[in-house]
Parts: structure tokens; sequence; C-alpha cells
């Protein structure tokens, strides 16, 4: 049976201070069926430990990429995700 390519989707999501709930909401999508995807973790300067958790979930999954920034809004942490997401074809996810 021919294999049917799956393509690259990347999943953006924007995090701020989200401690509380935010590797459930990271391991709901790594645990995903379709496995083809990049998933950029945008950490919009979070004052507690969402930064580390991220950090964290990068060092174990190889699509996990963690963007750092100052915090300026869910708008902006969109953008960035935007901006270093490696295809056209992205979503968001809100934790």
């Amino acid at each position: 049976m021919e294999k049917i390519e799956q393509k690259l989707v990347t999943v953006i999501v924007p995090v701020y201070n989200a401690e509380k709930y935010l590797e459930r909401c990271i391991k709901s999508i790594i645990n995903q069926s379709y496995q083809n995807l990049e998933i950029l973790l945008i950490n919009d300067g979070s004052s507690d430990l969402s930064g580390t958790i991220c950090s964290n979930f990068e060092k174990e999954d190889k699509r996990i990429k963690v963007i750092h920034k100052k915090n300026e809004g869910v708008s902006s942490a969109r953008n960035a995700g935007i901006n270093n997401a490696m295809r056209i074809l992205y979503l968001f996810y809100r934790c």
C-alpha cells in the first residue's frame, strides 16, 4: 500500500502565565494522531513557570520550538509564531 504524504502543519501556541494547565495543553497537541507537526510555543513574558515548562518540553520533543519574548499581548505572540513558522499551513491553539 502506498504511503500518503502528510503535510507539515505548524501549531502556534501563545503562552502567558499558564503553568496550571500548560502541561495538559502541550500533551494534548503532541498526542494527536496527526504527527507531522511543528509546535511553536510562544512564551509571551510569563512571570510564572510557563517558560520553564515550555523549555522542558522542547528538550523532550524535537517538533517543539520555544520562543521567549517580552509581554506584548496575544496578537504579538501569534505574529511571532507566524514569523517563525516553517510552513504556510498553520493553526492557532489556545490553552
